[in-house]
This record gives C-alpha cells, structure tokens and sequence, in this order.
C-alpha cells in the first residue's frame, strides 16, 4: 500500500538510510568492547508501537497525522541511539542518531508527522538500529477524505448605515436648581435608507430615555435635564437598531446658585406742599406716598406737631399715590406761619417729610361807630 507524498522521496530515503547505517556499522566494527558487550548479549534495547494522532480520520484533507513512540535502552557511559521510521509503503525514513550518556534505563520518545492529501490505510514501526537492532510493532492508522462541499455565494443584504450627533444647549448652567428643564440635550439620526430606529439616550452611565421612530433621512430627538446640584457629566445617543452606533458625548456642567433675596419693600413721602387760604385763615396741603412693593402703607398728617389726620391704603405692587389735608383753620399762635408733616410707615420702615406754610393775612380790625371826636 502506498502513502500519498511518500514515493517520490522513497529513493532518497533509502540512499540515505543506507549510507548512514554503513557509517554506524563502520563504526560499531571499531570498537571491540562494543563487540565483547555485544558477545554477552549486549545492551537492552525496546520500542513501542508508534501511536497516531488522530489515529481515525475523516474530514477535508490536507491533513496531518503525528506519529510517536518510545524507545527503551540501556546505557553504561556514552552511548549512541540509532532508529529510522518504518513506513507501510515500504519506504523507511532518514537515520537519526541520539548521543545518550549516564547509567541505567534510558526512554527516549521519537516523533514524527506526515501530510497525507487523499484516503489511506497504513502502518507506521520504529526500527532501532543501535546500540542493538530491534523493530517495534506496527502502529496502524487510516485517513478518509471528504469531497469539499461547493462554495454557495449567498447574498445578505447589508443593513442600513446609520450614524447619530449629540450636543447640549446649554452645556454650562449657572442658576437656580429648581424643578424644570435647564439643560436640553439633542441627537441627531441620519440613515442612508428609509428605517425604523430604535434609540436610547444614556446620561452618566444610566439610559434615562429611548423610544423607537422611522427616520426616512435625517431626524432629531431629545431630553431635557432638570438638575438638583451642582455637577458636571455628559449624555450619549445610542442607537440599537437597525444598526448599533453610538453618538460623541456631549459633556455639560451645571451650577446651582441660591435664588437672590427678594427685594424689601419700602415706603416714601414725597412732594408735599402746603397752601394757606388766607380767607377764614385755614391751611391745607397734598403730598405723594410710594411704595417699592406690595405693602400696606398709614399715613399721618401732623400741624406744628399735632397730629391732624390719618389715613391707610394697600399696594399690590410698586406703585405711588396723592394724599390730601384738608383745610383746617389755625387758631392762636399758628396763625403766624409753621410746619406740615406727613409721616407715612410701612412694614420695613417709616418715612417724615415737613413743609412751611405762611402766616395768615388777617383783616385790620373795624372801627367803632360809636366813637365821636371831640
């Protein structure tokens, strides 16, 4: 039976084999306490049969089988191990020669490997030729080719090509952290072919959004971030089908500012002026109140520092009002002239303003009648 790869090397195998075995021989001839060891029996040589691996085969081929097996031999000093490789073709290996030194039992394990192309069956044996010739026992193996199966060109249409953007606006927010949007974050999907689109929006590492449309070109989506502190981070658009590709990060940082006080409201007195009414020696006056807020706003007149009148009106806002004494007659020393106040007090604060009125011009008194000239 003949092996696939071996026959055209058979000759050359055999060549060689030969020629290294006459030097080997030559060699043993040389030695006479070799041939007196050899007298009294000589050195212990054995050999196992050759194991293939695999030892069964079926598949495609090419296919190499690796062959081993072990040799035993005795040693005393220096000894040289001879072996070649029995092939069930009838063709023999190259001679291999493994110096040996030391004392007792020596085990040497000797491999080779061999390409087979098409079906065999066969046999593979260790032959040792030195210290002592000794031909181990067939090792059998069997290769079984399989005709390649026809390549069939099958053709998947390739999925559509998708890409996706994201950014933020704004991608920095100073303010106040109340309940609200503060930061929109936006994606873009572009496909090459009409598709339906299954996306998902991952904000710091966990999906906060996703939702499936059909995206004919170019399409948007997005969420918005209501912050509760101060951070930093990014969000990322990722689209699982029709193809899975993410977007770049869009990175953002947020800086929760406590809302600015309220203003407080205060109240004021202004633009007095004051009138006397000559006829009946009365003086009155009007000023105007304001208010920077919402407030209840008193007001008190006062007339050379008695208080004369008083008064009150809400605001529901900043707003401004005209407030009015009415005439009031003087009497005794205010006659000749004095002051008008008004003090106005609101909830933050409290505010006088003063103003001169003139001294009345009474009438000269009326003569008596009565009175003759002497």
């Amino acid at each position: 039976m003949k092996f696939a790869g071996l026959a055209a090397r058979k000759a050359a195998a055999f060549g060689a084999s030969v020629a290294a075995l006459a030097a080997l021989t030559a060699g043993l001839a040389a030695g006479p306490a070799q041939a007196a060891t050899a007298a009294k029996g000589g050195p212990k040589v054995s050999a196992s049969a050759p194991k293939a691996t695999p030892g069964k085969y079926e598949g495609s081929c090419p296919v190499k089988v690796n062959f081993s097996a072990k040799i035993k031999v005795s040693v005393k000093g220096k000894t040289e191990l001879a072996y070649r490789w029995l092939h069930g073709d009838g063709s023999k290996s190259k001679v291999k020669v493994i110096k040996l030194t030391g004392k007792g039992t020596k085990t040497v394990t000797v491999k080779q490997s061999i390409t087979f192309k098409e079906d065999v069956k066969g046999w593979e044996a260790v032959q040792v030729l030195g210290p002592k010739k000794y031909t181990s026992k067939k090792g059998y193996f069997a290769v079984s080719c399989e005709a390649e199966e026809p390549k069939v060109d099958i053709h998947v249409p390739s999925a559509p090509s998708v890409s996706a953007r994201a950014w933020a606006n704004p991608d920095t927010y100073v303010g106040e952290c109340t309940p609200g949007d503060k930061i929109d974050f936006t994606g873009l999907i572009k496909v090459d072919e009409p598709s339906w689109v299954k996306y998902r929006w991952v904000l710091n590492g966990d999906v906060v959004d996703y939702g499936k449309i059909k995206v004919y070109d170019v399409r948007k989506v997005g969420f918005g971030l209501s912050p509760r502190d101060s951070h930093r981070g990014w969000a990322q658009l990722e689209v699982l089908r029709p193809d899975h590709v993410s977007s770049n990060r869009a990175y953002y940082k947020v800086w929760c500012k406590d809302p600015a006080p309220a203003p407080v409201t205060k109240v004021s007195a202004s633009s007095l002026v004051t009138a006397t009414n000559h006829d009946g020696c009365k003086v009155g006056a009007h000023a105007t109140v304001s208010a920077t807020g919402a407030a209840k706003v008193q007001w008190t007149w006062s007339v050379n520092g008695t208080s004369v009148a008083k008064g009150e009106t809400v605001f529901g806002g900043a707003a401004s009002q005209t407030v009015t004494l009415s005439e009031l007659p003087l009497t005794g020393d205010a006659v000749k002239g004095g002051d008008v106040a008004l003090t106005v007090t609101g909830p933050n604060n409290a505010e006088t303003i003063t103003q001169k009125y003139v001294a009345c011009n009474l009438p000269a008194p009326a003569s008596d009648p009565s009175a003759t000239t002497k």
